[in-house]
């Protein structure tokens, strides 16, 4: 137990935090004002077990927990949810929110309150123009409720992800998402009817005047578009396409001119530790909208996350996988670096063993068949595709396989390669969008997350059932991607099979269509 906490708590593993390494200056914070934090929890039985056996089970033989179902065993215990509840109380604090099939319990409190509840010390500190509340160090709780926790997040609102989206030259060649998936050989004779796209953003929004205008352009109805406020964060565009209004856009532009037959909805919270993952479990245990795939376009490197952090969003996206849902997410921008000053990283949550990690490729198309694709790496700009080896995953067994290489980086043992699968993403090969009232081109691996969403919707909807956790279905039929052996991403160059630069490859879309046997005529 680090210094700081009172005799008869228990720390809360993985909660220690850094001081935020840009910030200028800090202040003590207002001991009156009121947040809310979210309280994690154990699970009832181990989801682990069921996504590895889940996992070893080709995607026909599966079935799957329903999310009716999945609280009564998966979820929280109801005897630790009443601990926590009597905790908080106890401890001046006010319950808000408890969902079982989350795990959570959302409590709110003023600042001294909670700081004495979790053997916090909170600070306001400003960095780029902004000011946020932060703590260094670890959390504690009494010991009699420790058992129950396993994080504690919304103490700390440091920003927590960046988009992985970046504009290109006014010069550049672009493609509209359907000439992107035609030529990658997208499944045709289904628009994803029947299926949902759940797209998480932390910030920006869309507006109803531009998803019309892109998709009119195209000659396709403008899909269902639906959004849910997370945390209070809502859909609210800014008016700059250089914003996160950039993101948003793309992310709904790609995913629904791809399977323009599918439903969106768009997860909206704010950009810190808690927002990202209560947002996340909001996605995939929503049983009103019911997600088949979550995408998601926003990350940083691994040695910003906390371990409790880590640990709760693999956790959701094992249980993801137990519902059939599939989750997609950008490996990043900055190439093997990420964009940290020494040594090569990984971009989380792509490096989660329960994600499908979405590298980047320079595409050129020639008609509607691919010319030529090679990996993502603009060295004028910087923009390169993220992968690399895990500091914080060891090498799950689907990659057992894969070459996967040792590096010092990841602590000299076998780590997650990131990523596992590519597609389209260098700006300067982009994607012709609209956002904010004007056209523009936007690369970034921001685009591959949603795009291959799209794919899994048009997969799921012709297979009439979900694909699920794809990643080792992928590694078993290596010959469902198209192989890039031609670029680099710093570190690491492309060559035959698996690579920490682009995966498996991009899509083969009549290889990755016969893992998946139409069971009916689709719409």
């Amino acid at each position: 137990m680090s210094s700081g906490h009172a005799a008869g708590r228990v720390v809360v593993p993985g909660s220690e935090r850094t001081k935020p390494a840009a910030a200028l200056s800090s202040i003590a914070c207002d001991a009156a004002a009121r947040t809310s934090v979210t309280i994690l929890l154990r699970s009832r039985a181990s989801p682990a077990a069921v996504a590895k056996r889940l996992a070893a089970t080709p995607p026909s033989e599966r079935t799957y927990v329903t999310r009716g179902t999945f609280a009564q065993t998966y979820g929280a215990d109801p005897a630790d949810v009443a601990a926590v509840q009597r905790f908080a109380i106890e401890a001046g604090l006010v319950v808000l929110e408890t969902s079982y099939a989350r795990r959570s319990v959302v409590v709110e409190g003023t600042v001294a309150a909670l700081e004495s509840a979790f053997g916090a010390k909170l600070q306001m500190y400003e960095a780029g123009g902004t000011a946020f509340r932060a703590r260094a160090g670890t959390l504690s709780v009494p010991a009699a409720v420790a058992p129950a926790i396993v994080g504690v997040f919304g103490l700390d609102e440091r920003p927590q992800a960046r988009t992985q989206f970046r504009p290109a030259a006014q010069a550049a060649v672009s493609y509209s998402p359907v000439q992107v998936a035609e030529a990658y050989g997208f499944p045709t004779g289904t628009t994803g009817a029947g299926q949902t796209i759940g797209i998480i953003e932390l910030g920006g929004g869309y507006s109803q005047s531009d998803l019309d205008t892109f998709f009119s352009g195209l000659g396709i109805a403008t899909p269902s578009v639906t959004s849910v406020s997370v945390d209070g964060a809502t859909n609210a565009p800014t008016g700059n396409p250089d914003s996160a209004d950039g993101e948003v856009e793309l992310d709904i532009q790609v995913a629904g001119a791809v399977a323009p037959g599918a439903k969106i909805v768009v997860y909206f919270a704010p950009n810190t530790d808690q927002g990202f993952l209560d947002a996340v479990t909001t996605a995939i245990h929503d049983q009103t909208n019911a997600p088949n795939v979550v995408s998601i376009s926003w990350g940083g490197p691994e040695s910003t996350w906390t371990a409790q952090s880590t640990t709760g969003f693999d956790s959701a996206f094992a249980e993801a996988g137990m519902l059939g849902v599939t989750v997609t997410v950008a490996s990043g921008d900055n190439g093997s670096s990420d964009g940290v000053s020494t040594g090569n990283h990984v971009d989380f949550p792509a490096s989660s063993p329960n994600a499908l990690a979405c590298g980047g490729t320079s595409l050129q198309i020639s008609g509607t068949t691919i010319a030529s694709e090679t990996v993502w790496n603009d060295g004028a700009s910087g923009g390169a595709t993220g992968g690399g080896v895990s500091d914080v995953f060891d090498l799950p067994a689907y990659q057992a396989t894969a070459g996967v290489p040792v590096v010092d980086d990841a602590g000299g043992k076998p780590g997650r390669g990131v990523p596992d699968v590519c597609g389209d993403a260098d700006p300067e090969t982009g994607y012709a969008i609209v956002v904010d009232g004007s056209p523009i081109v936007v690369g970034g691996t921001s685009a591959v997350a949603p795009l291959w969403a799209g794919l899994i919707a048009l997969l799921g909807a012709r297979a009439g059932k979900p694909v699920g956790f794809l990643n080792p279905t992928l590694y078993a039929n290596p010959q469902a991607l198209r192989d890039i052996v031609s670029g680099n991403n710093g570190a690491f160059k492309a060559g035959a099979g698996w690579d920490a630069c682009s995966g498996l490859g991009s899509p083969n879309g009549p290889a990755l269509a016969a893992l998946f046997p139409a069971s009916s005529p689709t719409t």
